[in-house]
């Protein structure tokens, strides 16, 4: 359980440019939130004080899964008839993700609180996750943010053991009550560890970043702190499972979180690098000069043109008969072509109308570049100085830039 920032961060529609081209300019903050959340796979089945709420398929498998065991359950331990048993074990489930939503909206309403959009909560197999449109402005909201899921779970916890105190014990509501109690203590004290992506590692971050003024060093720092408490993690459930206190199911479904600690972690370390190097994101130097064809040109003449040209590294751009751009070639649906066709297609059969293509002006911010890459996915870029397309951005330039110790998937397009 804990928070993430969004995967497009804030999604802005621009209108100053022209009318050729479709311009991301992610500055106002304000016009984000009011704009749907998007999620990949997750399908959105509420809205909980205007926030929306997406189940994961792998939450599915996990209720499935519980419902199952419980039900198992009840069934012996209880007396409880089959059917009623089962129906026993998918309440509890119900009540589980009630738990987990409520520790998620205590992150959500505390961001909001400070003036951070909520894109939307996500429950899935391990728990779930907040998504908010920025990062906390200073180490104190981030910490206030990062402590008030675990804060829900802990109030949660010690109603839920009031109530099991007070039902009759070996009943069906007092074994909820008792389980409800331990999952939410169990998940209060868990998610306060010191290590990302846990909620106490964003509260250690934001410790470190009160004290170091860096706040990616500090992620990496409590990043890495988190990796640490994955390996001692999965060193003591192994103990536990030779020393048979552990069954064969607690100790994958502990290596499962243990794997999924290690990878957040990772992405934790990986994201903390990036945003070192946004400062080094320059529009006007890393996007390609354009190399214009007229409409009709061969993609083998194109290419040939092209590769004559300076520099090498360039866009090829299809121009109408007045000079301006109208599209850009996609490079991989030019290499698709096989070369003994390539003399007889034309370029604009693998070219993109710029009407079709975001556009970036020159001047955005290193993050905000990659804040509009990441609201609209994509290849290629068009990028603008005032009314004029002065160049394209290929997002394995970017990447090449923000990353550059990670072996490329694929060559960038031309």
């Amino acid at each position: 359980m804990g928070v993430r920032l969004g995967e497009g961060y804030d999604e802005t529609g621009h209108a100053g440019l022209s009318d050729s081209v479709r311009s991301i300019d992610a500055v106002d903050d304000s016009r984000q939130r009011n704009r749907p959340a998007r999620r990949r796979g997750g399908r959105e089945v509420a809205r909980v004080l205007g926030i929306p709420v997406f189940v994961n398929a792998s939450m599915l498998l996990l209720a499935v899964l519980v419902t199952v065991v419980y039900g198992g359950y009840a069934e012996n331990e209880l007396g409880l008839a089959a059917p009623f048993a089962y129906a026993v074990g998918l309440g509890f489930v119900v009540c589980l993700l009630g738990s987990v939503l409520l520790h998620e909206l205590g992150h959500a309403l505390t961001a909001r609180r400070y003036g951070i959009g909520v894109r939307g909560i996500t429950l899935e197999l391990l728990g779930g996750w907040t998504e908010m449109d920025r990062d906390a402005p200073t180490p104190r909201v981030d910490a206030l943010v990062s402590l008030a899921g675990p804060a829900v779970s802990l109030v949660l916890g010690v109603l839920a053991t009031a109530a099991a105190l007070l039902l009759p014990g070996r009943t069906v509501a007092g074994e909820i009550a008792f389980q409800l109690a331990a999952s939410n203590i169990i998940v209060a004290i868990f998610n306060v560890l010191p290590g990302l992506p846990l909620d106490g590692g964003r509260a250690l971050r934001a410790g470190l970043w009160a004290v170091t003024r860096d706040r990616n060093r500090a992620t990496e720092l409590a990043a890495w702190s988190g990796r640490a408490i994955a390996l001692l993690t999965a060193f003591a459930v192994f103990t536990l499972y030779r020393l048979d206190l552990l069954t064969l199911f607690g100790l994958v479904f502990i290596l499962l979180v243990v794997f999924t600690l290690w990878q957040g972690a990772g992405q934790s370390i990986r994201l903390a690098r990036m945003t070192r190097r946004f400062p080094l994101v320059d529009l006007a130097k890393l996007a390609r000069p354009l190399f214009a064809v007229p409409s009709g040109t061969s993609i083998a003449e194109a290419q040939r043109r092209a590769d004559a040209a300076e520099p090498a590294r360039k866009g090829l751009a299809v121009v109408d008969s007045s000079g301006r751009v109208v599209a850009l070639v996609d490079g991989t649906a030019a290499a698709a072509v096989p070369a003994e066709r390539r003399p007889w297609v034309s370029v604009d059969s693998v070219a993109r109308d710029v009407a079709r293509l975001p556009a970036m002006r020159v001047g955005l911010t290193g993050e905000q570049v990659v804040r509009a890459v990441q609201a609209h996915p994509g290849a290629q870029y068009v990028v603008t100085s005032g009314e004029d397309v002065v160049g394209v951005l290929n997002v394995a330039d970017l990447a090449e830039l923000l990353e550059p110790r990670r072996p490329a998937r694929r060559p960038a397009a031309r």
